[in-house]
This record gives C-alpha cells, sequence and structure tokens, in this order.
C-alpha cells in the first residue's frame, strides 16, 4: 500500500469548484493540504455549468436575498481575481406581459443593481427591442424589454486554477484517485483511497472534508457521518447551435413553466441555450441531456426567435448534476426552481479533540470562494494557527506556455502538441476528453474524425510525456 507523505492538516475529497476553493484558501493560509478526486478537475458539475458568474436575478422571487446579495459581491470579486477567465456581458430580457408584469421586472433588477452594494457592472435598464441589434433576433411581437448585467466564465479552467494555486502554495494533489473509506485513530482521521489502476493508498489528516457534489451523500456515510444528508439532484442540460444573432450580449427568456432560459455566446462561432432542471435519483446515473430536455429547450427558444431551431441544428449538448439543498420544504411535485441553490456545513464530530469530518452540502459556481473561507471558519478551532483571509485580492493564475516554442503538430480546432504537452505536464490531463471539453473547446471546433484521430494519437504517446 502506498502512504501519503506525512500527516496532512486537512484532506478534500473532491476537485469540482468547492474543493478547489478551499484547498487553495487553506494551503495560503499555512495549513497542509491534500485534494483528491476520483475523475479529473471539474469533472463533473462544476464543468457542465451555464458557465455564469450572476447574482441570481431569479432567485429574488423566491426572496432569497441574502444569496443574492453574496452572489453580487462574489461577482465582483472574480471579476478582479480572474480577469483572464471572465468576460461582463449584457443580458435582454424580452417582456412577456402574460408572465411577470413589469412592474415585478422593474422591482427586481432595481435590487439586483443595489443589493450587492457598490458594483461596478452598468445598471439595468428597460429598452426599446424593434429591430435593433437587440430586437432583431426576435419575432417582432416583442416591443420593449429590460436589460441587465451578468459575467461569463470558463467554469472548468476557473477551478483549474484554484487547483494549481493551490499547489504552488504547497498543496498535494492527487487525480485520479477515489476514497474508500475513513476511521478515526488517535485524533486523526485514517484514509484509505485507491488510484485508478487499483493501488491502494493511505492518508492520514487531522480534518477530513467531503466536497464530493453530487456523491457528498454517498461518501458521508462511508467516513463515518451520523446524520443524514439532504440532498437533491438535480440534471442540467445545455445545447449547442450556430451562432444564432450578431452581438455579444445574451437573452434571459422567461419561459411559460415559471422558469427562465438563457441564450448565451459561446466562443464566437456559437450559441448556447440552457439550461434545464430535471430530478434524478443518483449520481451514478449518466448526466445525457434527453430527447425530452432537447425539445424543450428548443421550444423555449423559439417562442421568441424570429428564426427557430431544432434538434438537427444542435452541434454539441452536455449535462451535469446539481447537488441542492434539501431543507425539507420542498417535495417531489415542487419546481426545482423553487429549491434554494443556498449551501449547508454539517459538522461531524462526536467529542472534543476528535478529527472534524465538514460535509458541504449544495453551492454553486459564483459563491466557491466565500464557501471556502466559511468552511474553514468552521474548522478554526481545529487549526487555531491558520493565517487569515486572503483570496478576495490575489489573481488567479493563468496559462504559462511558451508561445516561442515549436507548436508541433496542428490536431485541429485551434489544438496543437505544445498546447497538450502543457495540459499533460502541468494541469494534470490525462484523456482526450479533458483537453477537448474542459482546459479547452477545440473539441466544438473538430471534426469527429480530428478528434478519433487526436484521441488515438494521444493514447499512442502519452506515456511518453
Amino acid at each position: 500500500m502506498n502512504t501519503a507523505n506525512d500527516i496532512h492538516d486537512l484532506l478534500i475529497v473532491g476537485a469540482g469548484i468547492n474543493g478547489a476553493g478551499i484547498a487553495r484558501d487553506a494551503a495560503g493560509r499555512g495549513l497542509s493540504v491534500a485534494l483528491c478526486d476520483k475523475g479529473d478537475i471539474a469533472g463533473a458539475t462544476s464543468w457542465a455549468s451555464s458557465k455564469l458568474i450572476h447574482g441570481g436575478l431569479r432567485y429574488l422571487e423566491h426572496y432569497d436575498f441574502a444569496l443574492v446579495r453574496e452572489s453580487l459581491q462574489e461577482r465582483e470579486v472574480i471579476l478582479r481575481i480572474a480577469p483572464h477567465l471572465t468576460n461582463a456581458i449584457r443580458f435582454v430580457m424580452p417582456h412577456t406581459p402574460a408572465l411577470r408584469p413589469a412592474w415585478m421586472i422593474r422591482i427586481g433588477l432595481w435590487l439586483y443593481d443595489h443589493l450587492g452594494g457598490s458594483l461596478s457592472l452598468p445598471k439595468s435598464d428597460c429598452i426599446p427591442l424593434g429591430n435593433g441589434q437587440y430586437g432583431a433576433p426576435l419575432n417582432s411581437i416583442y416591443k420593449k424589454g429590460f436589460i441587465y448585467s451578468d459575467v461569463q466564465v470558463d467554469d472548468a479552467r476557473l477551478t483549474l486554477a484554484n487547483v494549481r494555486d493551490a499547489v504552488n502554495a504547497g498543496a498535494s494533489f492527487m487525480p485520479r484517485t477515489r476514497m474508500i473509506s475513513a476511521r478515526r485513530e488517535n485524533s486523526l482521521w485514517v484514509c484509505s483511497l485507491a488510484q485508478a489502476d487499483g493501488t491502494p493508498v493511505e492518508s492520514r489528516c487531522r480534518a477530513l472534508i467531503n466536497a464530493a457534489g453530487p456523491w457528498a451523500a454517498q461518501l458521508h456515510p462511508l467516513l463515518g457521518g451520523q446524520q443524514k444528508i439532504g440532498i437533491q439532484l438535480v440534471r442540467g442540460s445545455h445545447i449547442v447551435v450556430p451562432r444564432l444573432y450578431q452581438g455579444d450580449h445574451a437573452y434571459t427568456l422567461q419561459n411559460d413553466d415559471g422558469r427562465v432560459v438563457f441564450i448565451l455566446p459561446f466562443f464566437g462561432q456559437f450559441s448556447m441555450v440552457g439550461t434545464t432542471e430535471v430530478r434524478m435519483d443518483s449520481p451514478d446515473m449518466s448526466p445525457a441531456a434527453s430527447d425530452e430536455e432537447i425539445d424543450y429547450l428548443c421550444r423555449a427558444a423559439n417562442r421568441y426567435l424570429h428564426k427557430a431551431i431544432a434538434p438537427s441544428d444542435i452541434l454539441w449538448r452536455y449535462a451535469g448534476v446539481r447537488p441542492l439543498l434539501d431543507d425539507g420544504k420542498a417535495d417531489r411535485q415542487t419546481s426545482t426552481s423553487q429549491v434554494s441553490r443556498e449551501y449547508q456545513f454539517m459538522l461531524d464530530q462526536p467529542t472534543t479533540g476528535d478529527a472534524p469530518l465538514l460535509t458541504i452540502i449544495g453551492g454553486k459556481l459564483t459563491t466557491y470562494r466565500r464557501l471556502a473561507e466559511k468552511a474553514l471558519a468552521r474548522l478554526a478551532s481545529t487549526f487555531p494557527h491558520m493565517g487569515p483571509t486572503w483570496t478576495a485580492e490575489k489573481p488567479l493564475p493563468d496559462r504559462e506556455i511558451d508561445q516561442n516554442a515549436s507548436p508541433g503538430i496542428d490536431f485541429g480546432g485551434g489544438l496543437c502538441e505544445r498546447d497538450v504537452r502543457y495540459f499533460l505536464a502541468h494541469e494534470w490531463a490525462q484523456d482526450a476528453e479533458d483537453i477537448l471539453w474542459r482546459r479547452t473547446k477545440a473539441g466544438l471546433l473538430m471534426t469527429r474524425e480530428q478528434r478519433d484521430m487526436f484521441a488515438t494519437w494521444l493514447e499512442a504517446n502519452r506515456c511518453a510525456m
């Protein structure tokens, strides 16, 4: 059995955005940190989002004012620390009086402009649509609308940047390493893990964080957790089609079921439409977008668009599973749009001096950094030597590829051998999907033949790199 080096202060299970953010924060505060994930960085929920850092305008309808305030404030922080990964854009909401009256939308947008304090992005406004830039793609029945600001982000690379910064600060990262079980022994956790090839690994730590996202409820009892974990699993699916309109703005479309659907600019040549909300029973079910979800997204978009889209237009579809907090207030008949996007911590520490287990339930991309600060605050008594908060100011790292180096083989889609070697050596990539769909979106720009040729080349050459 392999043994991880020394005794870590903290072992974090799950290299999604929450686990990555906690690892970065903790390592920068002087803690000895280990991070593991059974798959790739951001390999589940965190890469399959709507790719937005947003305040959550629609959460105002459910009176989640505290969450909206925190989200708006964090939007400002992420713009500051990750300018290379974010892009502020304007969202146009065509007005449909039968769904939400204008006065309600105006009040909501006023709150959105002011709840977060001093905000750097342009404020909301009422706008005419007509044949101008914002109205041209829409059916002529939509005469006026509203406009507000939010932020797009590269979700997978945001997660990756947090892991890289954590490692730069001394953290240890174990990709493709699954947590099997853990037991308390002499005020420590003794953890049994397994690498992808089955090689067992033992790791000892003073505190354990379960940031496994959709798998948090499954993992909790394996780590000795006693309380019941309340998680609702909701699949969100997206489709990508050829670019639907000119301009770098997005659309927020009110749907007749009370939800909203976004149309977002996507890597210049494309538009992304999402998302759906479908309950799932198990995180191990493949989160593939169903035909029903595809039809739902097309119908929602076609309610507004002058030129309709059809399933045959879809170039790519993807889906992820959101682990939402189950606070017991919603049943299976309740719309998932009404389920809180808040997060919760569950601390398991039977007696003073026992090694703590902290399980994270819920959360979203926008608030990951603040979640990390709060998670470590819950462990302050275990780590009295821990340094102060710091992540709101230090920029996240960017790629560090030598552009003067020979690009080598051109695989298509803007992907070259030099970049692939960098991803393998410095960003823990292992297979073609890691590179084509997470570290880049080259797969969207390549033909099927190019993707297959790249996968074959990678498999033949990976071990030699």
